[in-house]
Parts: structure tokens; C-alpha cells; sequence
């Protein structure tokens, strides 16, 4: 068991508290604004300025978003004349002592809008790598990665015919965005309770069998569950794919932290992702302790953005446990996140729902192609090296946005 001491030693400090001392109280924020795009999903941008005009872009929360640009809106004031170096207590102190826009006093409760509060942290980390000329990778203790792996939700349309298994790898293989591992579930009967008959069992067996002979053991399959099943289905389904070496099984159990999760992480020869809808360093802390997972999946728009992220990945690792990241998000946040992945030293990989050649691949202007071999690069530009193209944002925007300018 871990002493205080090292419990402690795991959210230290990051060097950018140094590298910002220099510039303490040269800048302050003067706006904070949001514009969604529409696509498959929504997607919510948001820029911090700075008063000497320099800017910092993140990405909130999307789909399903209700409620996340009113919370950004609503910390408005509350973020304006902050010193935009000051993240940890920005995030930290994240409406004290302000008012919100129906001038109310605010006491702090901002944490419960989780996904807002992330959304402004990143957008933050991107201004202060621009305002200190370094990326922001730099800022969060340096990279051990210099490109980071991503993987998609390519699946055939029939896993339990071989030949449709079999069209499906060709065209995996053929994709030029070079994706090496691919995310799916499997087809079941609507649930009226959280159990699976033999048949469907064995139909999951035969169906991920079918992927992996198509597919080989080049490509990592991931085997993606919706918090759907109890303990004993749980461990069933972990048994079913066992045979196909999936890189993980995500999501089996609801969403918080039972005793269940240990004993199904205890009992499952194939390793338990999670922890995508879980918030801040207190969501994660049981899974951790009691190990309840195998790999922990934060996405970094729910659970605090990079900081607190960070300190998570940092109170894992002595336990031995991996991060990877949940990822539904536009080519904004992916970069984001690839530059937060890059500085977390055991790194599997982050999701996306881009590389599919359309255009959500064309929202940022890049100077190399966007995904490569199945990874993307980190960028060495300052902040998060995000540029946004203005016609493609323009013709995505949801109904009623304007362009930000």
C-alpha cells in the first residue's frame, strides 16, 4: 500500500509553474467564447483571448452536450481579468468569489459542470503554450511519445458471416489513414435486463473469431460494451473473446465504482477498460485502490481536462495501471489530446472518430498529413499547434452559429 508521502508525490507540481513565473500577471483574460459545428455529432469549441490579443482554442463537451455552452457562458465572468497562466488555480478555485451572469454569487459548485470546466482548462493550456512560445507539451512536463496511436470503429457489417468479416480487413487494410486497431461491439437482443442467453454467448464467441481470422493478429480488436451487463454476464463476455486476445473490454458494468468491478477485473483473463464518463482524481481513486480496472479510459472533456488528467495518470502508475482515452470529439480536441497523451509516460492509445477522409479531417490546417500508420504526430508548435480552417468550420457550423472571428 502506498504511504501518504507517495499518494502526494503523485500530483506534484508540473515545471510549468516555473517556466509561467516570469510572466505572472503580464496577461489577463478578456473573452471567452463558444461556436458549435455540426456533423454526425455537435462540437464545442472554445476560445480563450488574452489581452494582448493572443488566443487559446480547446473543445468542450459535444454530444450529448445540453447544457455545456451555457456553463461556459455562465463562468464568463467569472474567468474575465484572470491571469490565463494561473490554470491550476483557475481549475482549483473555478468560480469562487465571483458572480455568474444573473449576478449571483458564486461558492465554488462549478466542478459540477465538469464538462465546461474542461473544456476552458484545455483552451487554457493552448493559450498559455502560445503566450510562452512553447507547446503544450512542454508546459505539462515533456513528451515521451513523438507521434501517439490512434484507433477507430471500422467493423464488419456481419460478424458472423466470414465473408463479410473478410471484405471489412481488405478495406481496414486499405485505409491510407493506416489504422491498426478498431473499437466494436456486438450485436444482441434488446436488453430487458443485464443477462445473455447461451446463444447469444456463443454468437459473440463466433462472431470476434470470424474478425480476428479475418483481420489477423496484426490489428488490435477492442471489444466495446455500454455499461449494459452485471457482474456474472460481465465475466461470461470476458470468457467469450478471451480466445481472440482482444486489447481490452470496455465498459461491461454501470458506471460507478462497486465491488463488482474488482471482482470481474479479478476474474477476466482479458483486460477491463474504463472511465470515460468519470470525473476528477475522486471518480477514478476507487477504481484505482481497489483496482477495479486494468486500464483506465478518462476522456479528458469529462474528467477535468489536462492537469487533473495528468494527476490521475500519475496516481495510476504506481499501481501498474495504463491510461488510454475516450475520444468522440472533432480534429480540434483529437490534437489536443494527442499533445496531453504524448507527456504520459504508460500510454496505450486515444479514439477518434476522424480519418475518415471527409470533412472533419479538414477543420484544422496541418502541415503533414493528418493520421499516419495509425498514429498522428505530436505537433512541435506552440500551445496545441491548432489552426482552424475558417471555410471548413464555416460550412459545419450548427444552425444559428456565427463564426467567432
Amino acid at each position: 500500500m502506498l504511504s501518504r508521502r507517495q499518494l502526494l508525490s503523485s500530483f506534484a507540481a508540473l515545471p510549468f509553474a516555473n517556466i509561467a513565473a516570469a510572466q505572472a500577471g503580464k496577461h489577463s483574460i478578456t473573452n471567452v467564447q463558444t461556436m458549435m459545428m455540426q456533423g454526425g455529432r455537435t462540437y464545442t469549441l472554445v476560445k480563450i483571448t488574452a489581452n494582448n490579443g493572443v488566443f487559446g482554442i480547446g473543445e468542450a463537451y459535444g454530444s450529448p452536450g445540453v447544457g455545456v455552452r451555457e456553463q461556459i457562458d455562465s463562468l464568463k465572468p467569472w474567468l474575465t481579468g484572470k491571469d490565463p497562466l494561473q490554470i491550476d488555480t483557475i481549475y482549483t478555485k473555478l468560480g469562487v468569489g465571483g458572480n455568474n451572469l444573473s449576478g449571483a454569487r458564486t461558492d465554488g459548485s462549478a466542478h459540477n459542470l465538469m464538462r465546461a470546466a474542461s473544456g476552458i482548462e484545455m483552451a487554457l493550456w493552448d493559450l498559455a503554450g502560445k503566450l510562452l512560445n512553447t507547446p503544450s507539451s512542454n508546459l505539462l512536463g515533456g513528451r515521451f511519445r513523438e507521434r501517439v496511436r490512434v484507433y477507430d470503429h471500422s467493423a464488419p457489417s456481419n460478424m458472423m458471416d466470414k465473408a463479410s468479416c473478410k471484405a471489412w480487413a481488405e478495406k481496414v487494410k486499405a485505409n491510407p489513414a493506416g489504422f491498426t486497431a478498431h473499437k466494436f461491439g456486438f450485436p444482441h437482443e434488446k436488453l430487458t435486463n443485464r443477462t445473455l442467453s447461451s446463444r447469444e454467448l456463443i454468437a459473440i464467441r463466433r462472431g470476434f473469431e470470424n474478425c480476428r481470422e479475418a483481420i489477423g493478429f496484426d490489428h488490435d480488436i477492442l471489444v466495446h460494451c455500454h455499461w449494459e451487463y452485471d457482474v456474472r454476464t460481465a465475466i461470461q463476455i470476458a470468457e467469450a473473446v478471451e480466445s481472440i486476445k482482444p486489447l481490452w473490454l470496455e465498459d461491461p458494468l454501470l458506471v460507478d465504482y462497486t465491488s463488482s468491478w474488482q471482482r470481474l477485473t479479478a476474474s477476466s483473463r482479458v483486460p477491463i477498460c474504463m472511465g470515460e464518463n468519470l470525473a476528477r482524481r475522486e471518480g477514478f481513486l476507487p477504481f484505482v485502490v481497489n483496482q477495479g480496472c486494468d486500464i483506465l479510459n478518462p476522456d479528458l472533456r469529462n474528467s477535468g481536462g489536462f492537469l487533473e488528467t495528468k494527476r490521475i495518470a500519475d496516481f495510476a502508475a504506481p499501481f501498474g495501471m495504463p491510461i488510454a482515452t475516450h475520444n468522440t470529439a472533432s480534429q480540434v480536441h483529437t490534437y489536443g489530446n494527442i499533445n496531453w497523451a504524448s507527456t504520459i509516460h504508460d500510454y496505450i492509445a486515444t479514439e477518434t472518430v476522424t480519418g475518415k477522409g471527409d470533412w472533419m479531417d479538414k477543420v484544422l490546417l496541418l502541415d503533414e498529413p493528418y493520421i499516419q500508420g495509425g498514429h498522428i504526430r505530436v505537433t512541435s508548435k506552440p500551445g496545441m499547434g491548432i489552426t482552424l480552417n475558417p471555410d471548413v468550420v464555416r460550412a459545419h457550423l450548427a444552425a444559428g452559429e456565427t463564426w467567432w472571428g
